[in-house]
């Protein structure tokens, strides 16, 4: 019995252990990045990375919005419209589908999801080339709808509206409004998505990361920097910076902001997946 405490104890030491060491593992690139942002090319190139010595972040801000006329900041709107409104409008497919397959039968149906389920397997840089021949027919190739238009359809995001759909919406609920009156398209507008929505938000976030940090797509698609999202703009500085050392502080601040879109979206949307976690527990 004595050695019970001892146990639980060195289980919890090993435990908490590792969970230290994910977590430094995973804060140390961004606590490089904080303190490399603040310094010029130099200090950067000198290796003293993690120190606040030569603090010239203002400096490195004022660089990086004025330089080509403020190019920068161009990319970083061209990134919150490819994925602000590319995975909203992927979510609201994905949900609509999942849904459909959930609520519905129709000839064909498990069928056409074990369709969907082996989209899930096939890699996203596997269907540039595809999609880039595709554009290029139809004559979208270099414009924004190149990237938006690939973007709408998530597989992932369609098997994971379905199991949603499948624990959060009762089919009692779905027959009420259909006895009131309501068509399907209301019933699933004012009924199913405000019951799926911790769902939709998943589906939101996953796919908002995705398009954010999207590299291989907007490479093939895109060849006018004008419509350059952060990752690939910042991938041609980064190319340059080997010839020209000063495109590093550059390259640095620039990464460090295009976190923070990730950050805002994660900390404002976490409630709704908390409010998922516990919806269960009242049932």
């Amino acid at each position: 019995m004595s050695n019970r405490p001892r146990n639980a104890w060195l289980s919890k030491t090993a435990v908490n252990g590792a969970l230290v060491l994910a977590v430094v593992y995973m804060l140390l690139p961004l606590g490089w990045l904080l303190t490399a942002a603040t310094k010029d090319a130099g200090g950067l190139l000198a290796g003293n990375a993690f120190s606040f010595e030569g603090f010239d972040l203002g400096g490195n801000l004022s660089r990086l919005a004025a330089y080509n006329d403020g190019i920068y900041v161009h990319w970083y709107l061209n990134s919150l419209l490819y994925a602000g409104l590319g995975a909203l409008a992927c979510s609201l497919v994905s949900v609509a589908a999942g849904y459909a397959f959930d609520k519905y039968d129709f000839p064909g149906k498990e069928k056409l999801f074990g369709v969907v389920l082996l989209g899930v397997l096939v890699p996203t840089t596997a269907l540039a080339l595809p999609m880039y021949l595709l554009a290029s027919e139809v004559g979208v190739v270099n414009t924004y709808g190149a990237v938006l238009v690939p973007v709408l359809v998530n597989p992932f995001g369609v098997y994971l509206a379905r199991v949603f759909s499948a624990g959060y919406i009762p089919d009692e609920a779905l027959e009420a409004a259909r006895i009131d009156g309501a068509g399907e398209l209301r019933t699933f507008w004012s009924i199913g998505l405000p019951m799926v929505m911790p769902g939709f938000v998943t589906v939101f976030l996953f796919q908002f990361t995705a398009i954010w940090n999207n590299f291989f797509l907007p490479l093939v698609m895109l060849s006018d920097q004008k419509l350059f999202p952060l990752s690939l703009g910042l991938y041609a500085w980064n190319s340059n910076a080997h010839a020209e050392p000063d495109f590093y502080p550059l390259v640095v601040t620039g990464s460090l902001l295009a976190v923070v879109p990730l950050v805002v979206a994660f900390v404002s949307l976490q409630r709704h997946w908390k409010a998922g976690l516990t919806a269960g527990s009242v049932k």
